[in-house]
């Protein structure tokens, strides 16, 4: 426990089950406060319920923590950032971690299937971190963390969807780390 986030903001996507759910946990045990973001949907993208996002803040504060709920989608990462910054003034981590599952072969797989991965694992983090970037940038502190896969670096049977956008992930990730630890935007250069 020596690594602590005593009023930093944390916004962790998908943080209702699984992974998500233990980020948002550690985060709260260290002293973070947490903006639990969750549909609450199914595996494959289907249905949705505040419930999950709930219950996780209602662990979260009942175990001392200072925890939200949100039940926005990914797509509206605007609308998930504003959500931290209107409780807790302020965001300092982004957890990407909000992900379905559409496994198909390649050779059957719908349009359907490869766009809805694709909007919520990689479209979705670039919005959830494009909307936080700029707080980040004014702040000269953040963190993005991407919760990414194997593979997206080997394959894996029935997941060129999921494949692809989990070395997406990676890509944008090596990329933000150059942006974010420059001085200057290129941009703001001469």
């Amino acid at each position: 426990m020596s690594m602590r986030f005593d009023e930093r903001v944390v916004v962790v996507t998908g943080a209702g089950q699984g992974l998500g759910r233990s980020h948002a946990l550690e985060f709260a045990r260290r002293g973070a406060r947490v903006l639990v973001n969750d549909l609450g949907g199914g595996a494959q993208g289907g249905g949705g319920s505040t419930s999950v996002a709930e219950c996780l803040v209602t662990r979260i504060r009942d175990e001392g923590g200072e925890a939200y709920a949100n039940s926005d989608s990914v797509e509206d990462g605007e609308k998930i950032v504003q959500g931290a910054l209107d409780v807790f003034g302020r965001v300092d981590v982004v957890v990407n971690n909000a992900g379905i599952l559409r496994d198909s072969t390649f050779a059957k797989m719908s349009d359907e299937d490869w766009d809805l991965v694709y909007r919520v694992h990689l479209l979705g983090c670039f919005k959830v971190t494009r909307a936080a970037w700029p707080h980040m940038r004014e702040a000269r502190y953040g963190r993005v963390i991407m919760t990414t896969s194997i593979a997206g670096i080997y394959g894996n049977f029935g997941q060129a969807n999921y494949s692809a956008c989990k070395l997406g992930l990676f890509g944008l990730a090596q990329t933000l780390a150059i942006e974010g630890g420059a001085t200057k935007h290129p941009s703001e250069h001469g």
